[in-house]
């Protein structure tokens, strides 16, 4: 057995292969629900994590995702989805993927073992960025290499692995130790340990956004509205959220330019849409207290 907890076997697996199909998935589902429970033990660490994150995102600043095999594929999840889900710019997300996009098809080990892949690939990071490694074991020698880069260049370091005592961790200024138990399949971190990752990165992503101020009332109020299904989803937040029809919604959602934010102040009594982006522009892109002074001014109430 190995003394690292992301390669042990579990207690359960023996005679695996000889269960009956229902049998094998019961114990997978198990293992998943250990892993995600796993996260709860992180709460404090990515709050810290996520502290990092938005106040260099709101200072003009990159977030950096750095990973290799599958936990590369766990950032590279939440990092494609930010500008959608909550407009940060593209050009302030960074992926760093061992072996490049053009890996995906392969998934081959060697490029997580290059280190000067690793330094080349990190040349890109500045003072002033924030930087997310992750790697389950916390060893994986492309992690570590961007790490120190990262941190000899200025950059502030969030660190994420399952084992305890990970190397990713010294030097971290946010250290997420996700504590899942040994895989099913002995060392294929894919599963447990990447479910927590990906818990993980949900929780640290939507966090940053909610103290950006794209989120208000749980609604996305800062989404890119670039298809059919987008924009009709924003119309009904700017309807739930002011109080307008939804045919009114859609109106200042066009006179908005499809920003969610601008058209909701635009329904509260915002007499223009520049005059809803001076609000913004007041209130460093938070919604609420951009509202607050249409409410105080106008007499609009938001729908109950």
């Amino acid at each position: 057995m190995s003394g690292i907890a992301t390669e042990a076997r579990h207690g359960k697996a023996e005679g695996l292969d000889r269960l009956a199909p229902k049998e094998i998935l019961t114990l997978l589902a198990m293992g998943q629900q250990e892993a995600a429970s796993a996260v709860d033990g992180a709460i404090g660490a990515i709050a810290k994590a996520a502290d990092l994150v938005s106040s260099t995102l709101r200072a003009g600043g990159k977030l950096v995702y750095a990973g290799a095999g599958s936990s590369g594929l766990m950032a590279m999840a939440d990092a494609l989805e930010l500008p959608g889900t909550y407009g940060i710019p593209r050009e302030q997300i960074v992926l760093l993927l061992a072996g490049g996009i053009s890996s995906l098809t392969d998934m081959e080990g060697a490029p997580e073992d290059d280190v000067a892949l690793a330094e080349r690939d990190a040349e890109t990071i500045a003072a002033g960025d924030c930087v997310i490694c992750v790697s389950a074991s916390g060893s994986t020698p492309y992690a570590l290499a961007v790490a120190r880069v990262a941190k000899a260049r200025g950059a502030r370091i969030v660190a994420m692995a399952n084992n305890a005592d990970a190397k990713l961790f010294a030097g971290a200024d946010a250290a997420i130790l996700l504590a899942t138990p040994p895989e099913l399949v002995a060392g294929s971190t894919r599963m447990g340990a990447g479910t927590a990752q990906k818990i993980a990165f949900n929780m640290l992503s939507t966090l940053a956004a909610v103290q950006l101020g794209h989120v208000y009332d749980g609604h996305m109020v800062n989404l890119r509205a670039d298809n059919e299904k987008l924009r009709a989803r924003a119309a009904r937040m700017v309807s739930e959220i002011s109080g307008a029809g939804i045919d009114e919604a859609f109106r200042q959602m066009q006179a908005a330019g499809g920003s969610v934010k601008i058209a909701v102040l635009l329904a509260a009594g915002a007499p223009d849409a520049d005059a809803a982006r001076e609000a913004l522009a007041r209130s460093g892109g938070v919604l609420r207290p951009a509202l607050a002074e249409f409410e105080n001014s106008t007499g609009f109430h938001k729908r109950a």
